[in-house]
């Protein structure tokens, strides 16, 4: 008798698009490669027998998967059957504890745990814990810093700053503008050493300064391009040179809006007698404490990162030389910073931190010089 040909699988693109990707993907589980492969070998036709000598597993199993994708379809390649799989070293109140612990509780002495303290402190391995804190995203190394702004007029502010990022006034410039104060001309007391293979480029940690300088600059929201210019100080005298600047920088009669922090410096007495002899620089300031709402902040960081912090400078002619280089390569290919945050998803974000900080009593012990006396 000659044996009855296995029929192939009827498959949708979609699932063959979804089995490959699974197949190819870095991190698809070994199991449901496995198993994806084997239900592609079925869709091409080949029997069962076929299917096992090639992936190296027994008849049964193929036949099994065969009839399990054809009852449920791609979901079913996931599922791991009861009792079938690794089973957990620690239960689920072990892991319960140990997660409670790294949120609620500190090291003596410290202000956050490690892997190895944690490890200790509940009779696990190293391993354990850093599994156990990957699964559930914890993180207690890092921290991020934040300030909700106090401002009484923070929502007319923000309103006023996100509306002329996201719908910008036709004839019109909008200009991001602030200081990068005190900016520090570092010398290593060594020559690094160059990247090559295998190694990272080298730094000493120690450094000799050798002066000082400040960089107003002025970001063109539209298309990315900035202007800036050095100076030894951040005073308003040193303002007034940098606005004339821009005076210069965008001739004619276009109204120029200037995105700026409350820095004194942008409201001195002098400053708005100028603003008000040029009638058209229009100021808009950010509420206090939310220079993240500045975009030039963000061209700052660029500068800090790919020319200043790893560089060494011998004089702060050799910094202002190397913050000009950097700029006008900047200008060549200018990349705008996109806004996209809206009013509303700010405002809701920062409801919910304002909840959360009124769940925090902060401490009342009162400070030493202040207690009673008795």
């Amino acid at each position: 008798m000659v044996p009855k040909s296995t029929p192939a699988l009827q498959l949708k693109e979609s699932d063959l698009q979804q089995l490959r990707q699974w197949v190819s993907a870095f991190g698809t589980p070994q199991q449901v490669a496995l198993h994806s492969r084997t239900i592609l070998a079925a869709a091409e036709g080949q029997s069962d027998n076929r299917i096992a000598q090639r992936l190296n597993v027994n008849r049964k199993t193929v036949t099994l998967w065969r009839g399990r994708f054809n009852e449920e379809g791609l979901d079913s390649l996931w599922e791991v059957a009861p009792g079938r799989g690794r089973k957990p070293t620690y239960g689920t109140e072990k892991i319960e504890s140990i997660v409670k612990a790294t949120l609620r509780t500190k090291p003596k002495g410290m202000t956050q745990w490690s892997c190895r303290l944690m490890a200790a402190s509940q009779g696990v391995s190293k391993s354990t814990i850093n599994n156990i804190w990957q699964s559930h995203n914890l993180k207690p190394h890092r921290v991020k810093t934040f300030k909700l702004s106090r401002d009484a007029k923070f929502l007319e502010k923000l309103t006023d700053v996100v509306g002329l990022y996201l719908n910008p006034p036709q004839q019109a410039m909008v200009l991001c503008v602030d200081e990068k104060s005190q900016i520090q001309a570092l010398d290593r007391t060594q020559p690094g050493l160059p990247l090559k293979k295998g190694r990272c480029g080298t730094m000493t940690h120690d450094y000799k300064r050798n002066g000082t300088t400040t960089l107003f600059a002025a970001l063109e929201v539209l298309q990315g391009r900035v202007i800036g210019q050095c100076y030894e100080g951040h005073r308003h005298q040193e303002f007034l040179r940098f606005l004339t600047r821009l005076d210069q920088e965008f001739p004619g009669d276009i109204h120029l809006h200037l995105v700026m922090d409350n820095y004194g410096t942008h409201k001195h007495p002098r400053v708005r007698s100028w603003l008000k002899r040029h009638s058209r620089f229009v100021c808009h300031f950010v509420p206090t404490s939310s220079s993240w709402l500045n975009l030039v902040e963000r061209w700052f960081g660029e500068l800090t990162r790919k020319r200043i912090r790893r560089d060494s400078f011998i004089s702060v002619e050799d910094l202002e030389r190397a913050i000009g280089e950097f700029m006008a390569a900047w200008n060549e290919n200018p990349k705008p910073f996109v806004w996209t945050a809206t009013v509303e998803s700010i405002v809701e974000k920062l409801s919910r931190c304002r909840q959360t900080l009124e769940k925090i009593q902060p401490g009342c012990t009162l400070p030493r010089s202040r207690k009673k006396k008795k």
